[in-house]
Parts: C-alpha cells; structure tokens; sequence
C-alpha cells in the first residue's frame, strides 16, 4: 500500500503543472502592479475555494471512515482565517510593485480584494469565459468547481474529493508555495522577507515546519487507508480533475499576465 500511494504522489509530480513555466516566468522578472494584481486575483479566488471541507468530512464518517473525517478536518481548521493573510500579502506586493501605494489599508481584505478585482477585469476581462460578477477566467471557475463538489457527501464524490485533496495538498506543498517563494521571495524583485509580518500567509505554509508539510501528511495518512482496487478508479478521477484545472488556470495567467524568460532578459 506505501507504493501504491507514492505511485499516486508520482502521478502529481509528474503531471505538467507540477513545474508549470507560470512559475519561472513569475520569477525572472518584477511584475508590475496591474499585472500582480490580476495574478492575485485569479490565485486568492481559488485558494479560497480549496478551503472550505462543506460535506467532505460528514462523507468519509458516512463511508466508516472516521479516521479520514478526522485528517480533513484539521486541514480546514488550519487553513481557517488565510483569507486576509494571502489578501495582506497580495496588497503589499501590488504596493511595492507600482510607481504608487494602490491600497492604503492592507488589513481591509475587502478593500484589498476588491481592487484585486479591478485589474483582473482590466486586464483579463475580455478573454473568452470571463465573468465580470466574480472577476473570474473560465479556466479558474473551471479549478474552483473541482472543490464545489466537496457540497455532496455521497460515497463517489466523497472518493473523488480524495482524489482532489490528496493532490491539491501535494502541489500546495510542493510547487504552490515553493513557486511563490521563489517569485515574491528568492528573486528578490520586491525586497521583501519571510520576516516580514506582510508575508506571514508565506510563511505560515512554507518548509518542513509550515502548514502545507503537515496538510500533505495528513492526506498521505487518509488516502493509504483507502486506496485499493475499487476506490482507484475514483479517486484517480479526482487527483487528475485538480491537475487538469489548475494546469489550465495557470496557462491563462502565463500567456496574459507574466512575461516570458526572453522578454525579461
């Protein structure tokens, strides 16, 4: 059973938006305001989906599977209250990336949030699938839906939101926050630390003592007592949805909002 699931953590690791170019190009280069903002926007909307457990863990009790319930409840509870942590940090960067201050007050999330929202409509809102209402692309109503299906709590979707959760914290702690750490961070393009108290949502989640490390065991724990020849199926369902969705949301940030490795240079 330990194969079969580091079998199922190589399917995320392998899958193309595991080292996503979205995130090099992130990197090579200091993205102006507008664009951050938009970027953030499409991001904070969908981390924010990821979130919520609605009827996922009540599905696994239903299933007998208490111990599982258990797991994904304690990702939802730590993740509770990042929205205006990630808000916070957005804000900050857009500041330090624009000619001016854009947000006087970075812990009024709904201020923050809402010029988030202005730039994405700027910049994104003629594309194909854009809704003004939400400021959303298609591609990330497509990513947010995977995680609407955590409202049903038969045994099904309560497999393939396993799926989901099993590579959601997989890429979370892998390749999401390592990826922006290397652009907001390492790069240094915006002069900022971990340290700082406008970076906390990074660092709350990022290395061995972050909260990704912790989200990943604990979906690694839930899934080995599960995974076998009759739930595969299903919860292979879920693991590639989240894949394929996020892929696609970060190929629409990619080609409209960052620059490409030969422009920076």
């Amino acid at each position: 059973m330990v194969m079969a699931v580091e079998a199922l953590a190589r399917r995320v690791t392998n899958h193309r938006v595991f080292n996503h170019p979205m995130y090099r190009h992130w990197a090579c280069a200091p993205l102006p305001a507008a664009q951050s903002a938009a970027l953030f926007h499409q991001v904070q909307n969908f981390c924010a989906s990821t979130r919520l457990g609605m009827a996922f863990p009540q599905g696994l009790k239903h299933m007998g599977l208490p111990r599982q319930a258990e797991l994904m409840s304690e990702i939802e509870v730590s993740e509770a209250g990042h929205g205006p942590d990630l808000a916070r940090m957005a804000g900050h960067i857009v500041n330090l990336a624009g000619r001016e201050q854009v947000f006087d007050d970075l812990d009024d999330q709904a201020e923050v949030e809402a010029g988030l929202k202005r730039y994405s409509d700027q910049l994104l809102g003629d594309l194909p699938g854009y809704d003004r209402a939400s400021g959303l692309t298609r591609q990330a109503r497509e990513a947010i839906a995977v995680f609407q299906q955590r409202s049903r709590s038969d045994p099904e979707s309560t497999l393939r939101n396993l799926g989901v959760a099993f590579a959601l914290e997989l890429i979370s702690n892998r390749s999401l926050i390592p990826g922006e750490k290397r652009a907001l961070v390492d790069a240094g393009h915006y002069g900022v630390s971990l340290d700082d108290p406008e970076m906390h949502y990074l660092l709350d989640h990022w290395g061995e003592c972050g909260a990704e490390q912790q989200h990943e065991l604990n979906a690694r724990l839930a899934i080995a007592g599960v995974l076998n020849a009759e739930t595969e199926p299903l919860i292979l369902a879920g693991v590639d949805a989240f894949l394929d969705t996020l892929a696609a949301l970060w190929d629409v940030i990619d080609s409209q909002l960052l620059p490409t490795e030969a422009a920076a240079g």
